[in-house]
């Protein structure tokens, strides 16, 4: 009976987007029902990590086809931890969407479409993470694509548009080339079951086999914005509102990541290819980070920064052993949760003070304390300072490579390390001009009606660059709390996840020691054959 609970987090999302339909006049009914949807989905999720853990991945067969031929799904640990992490995540950006107001009625779109849009996302991601078979991680693509076709335009100014009709086209770009693999996936082996698959490839020509996997790894990278595919996501990411953002940031381009984790771990373990994956991630790491250190936007930023960190998820995949794929998924983990946070953060920021612009911020350290340690704090894990889980992610990938011992594997060590530290600088460059600077002298401060966000164009505050007195530090909190600048329903959910991600520098033990088993029992290949194919298994 527990294996039914594979269904759920796909399921139980698309029918509470089709009850948010029926109540689309009533915003609070919409609420409500997203809220439960998600918190279901996280529970469920929770149950599936522990009972694959402990008695190894779960499956389920729709419909009672033979396996090699119908819709698998599969909770291993690996798509466990993927959509407990997920799930938890979306249930954060979805609390802290309901202070934002750009996704009620009259605001900026004139139909409340955005929570069932968020609950078939939702859905999508979580049948991506369970696909046991390549036609049905196609079909959860396509779902969390076409959702995002919507949230990506809410509102429809000129540039969401613009920025929403790039993202479609390389979407749908990379779809069909999708859909050409998948062909020649069948054409080749009769079969695009994952399981099935994982016996019948090593049957095909050599060949054969690398066209197949360029054809899967190059649509994945597309997805997961890996250089040079990834021109497209630091122009569509940040004109969009700051919860779709969000979770476009942490979730969208982590299922790309999955899926060539899924891949090339199970249907080519001795890729002669890793080599190119290697290089690779180490182009990824550099020019995304170069990118991010020219950047003056703070959104833009984080954007090339999230382009850069793919790579370090790549360069654990590519190094094609149980310590790699441990730093790997460790680091997904850690990246999923950080870089959501900080995009929240940065929202927090533009609804406040009315820009992103750091040319165009100054003194938030003063004027909102709490807010810059919300930021503070994830963005030094980001940037791999230690002993915060970015820095134990890095760790386990660099040991990876000192131990794969290949000069291609010290280049990217290389790669890994001269990026942390130019991400420590983009990061500390947005930290010291929006925070610490003083704004300019001799211009007024235009304070806006308690409802509106804070409009900036320079002037010291309050004529005043001091360090703040003891009262001011021990008020710092109530002002936080009453700032009606910065409404409770968006910090709130932030401060969560803010937490969320320092937990899991506390939790690291436990934490390693799940992706320890989740990669090996991906290396091993053996336990998800056999859960998916039993008797049948070869």
């Amino acid at each position: 009976m527990i294996d039914q609970l594979v269904l759920l987090p796909v399921i139980v999302p698309l029918l509470g987007a089709g009850l948010c339909l029926v109540f689309g006049r009533s915003a609070q009914a919409q609420r409500a029902i997203s809220v439960v949807v998600l918190l279901s989905v996280v529970a469920t999720a929770a149950v599936l990590l522990v009972r694959a853990d402990h008695h190894g991945p779960v499956t389920v067969t729709v419909a009672g086809w033979p396996a090699d031929l119908g819709i698998n799904l599969v909770a291993d640990r690996l798509s466990a931890l993927m959509l407990l992490v997920s799930a938890f995540v979306t249930l954060c950006v979805l609390l802290y969407s309901f202070g934002q107001g750009i996704v009620e009625f009259g605001r900026e779109s004139p139909l409340s479409v955005f929570h069932p849009t968020f609950l078939v996302l939702s859905a999508g991601v979580s049948n991506a993470f369970l696909a046991g078979d390549l036609f049905n991680l196609f079909v959860g693509f396509e779902i969390l694509l076409a959702s995002s076709y919507v949230l990506i335009t809410l509102g429809g100014t000129e540039a969401r548009i613009r920025a929403g009709t790039i993202y479609i086209v390389v979407s749908l770009m990379s779809s069909a080339l999708f859909l050409i693999a998948i062909a020649c996936v069948y054409a080749a082996t009769g079969t695009v079951g994952l399981a099935a698959l994982a016996g019948r490839m090593g049957e095909l020509p050599d060949a054969v086999q690398m066209l197949l996997q360029l054809l899967l790894l190059t649509t994945f990278c597309i997805k997961a914005a890996v250089f040079p595919l990834s021109a497209w996501l630091p122009d569509s990411y940040p004109t969009a509102p700051a919860p779709v953002t969000a979770v476009f940031a942490g979730l969208l381009t982590k299922v790309g990541v999955y899926a060539i984790i899924r891949t090339q771990t199970l249907l080519f373990p001795d890729s002669p290819l890793n080599d190119l994956l290697l290089w690779a991630a180490i182009l990824t790491m550099v020019i995304g980070i170069l990118g991010a250190v020219a950047q003056s936007d703070i959104k833009r930023v984080l954007s090339f920064t999230l382009v850069s960190h793919i790579g370090f998820m790549l360069f654990g995949v590519a190094l094609a052993d149980p310590l790699g794929l441990t730093g790997a998924v460790f680091y997904i983990v850690h990246h999923i949760t950080v870089q959501t946070t900080l995009f929240l953060v940065v929202g927090l920021v533009e609804y406040r003070e009315g820009t992103t612009n750091t040319e165009k911020l100054g003194g938030l350290a003063r004027s909102a304390p709490v807010l810059a340690v919300m930021f503070f704090v994830p963005a030094m894990n980001l940037a791999g300072i230690p002993p915060l889980s970015g820095f134990l992610g890095k760790l386990a990938l660099i040991r990876g490579g000192v131990g794969d011992a290949t000069p291609l594997a010290y280049a990217a060590v290389a790669a890994a390390l001269a990026t942390s530290l130019l991400t420590l600088y983009a990061l500390a460059k947005v930290w010291s001009r929006a925070f610490w600077q003083p704004l300019e002298d001799g211009e007024a401060i235009e304070e806006p009606a308690p409802s509106e966000p804070r409009q900036r164009s320079g002037g010291s505050l309050h004529g005043r660059t001091g360090v703040s007195t003891k009262t001011e530090v021990e008020s710092s909190w109530q002002r936080f709390v009453h700032d009606e600048r910065l409404p409770m329903s968006m910090a709130l959910p932030t401060l969560a996840l803010v937490l969320a991600s320092t937990a899991l520098t506390v939790t690291a033990g436990p934490l390693f020691s799940f992706t320890e088993r989740s990669a090996t029992e991906m290396h091993e290949r053996t336990p998800y054959i056999q859960a998916v194919l039993g008797d049948e298994a070869p």
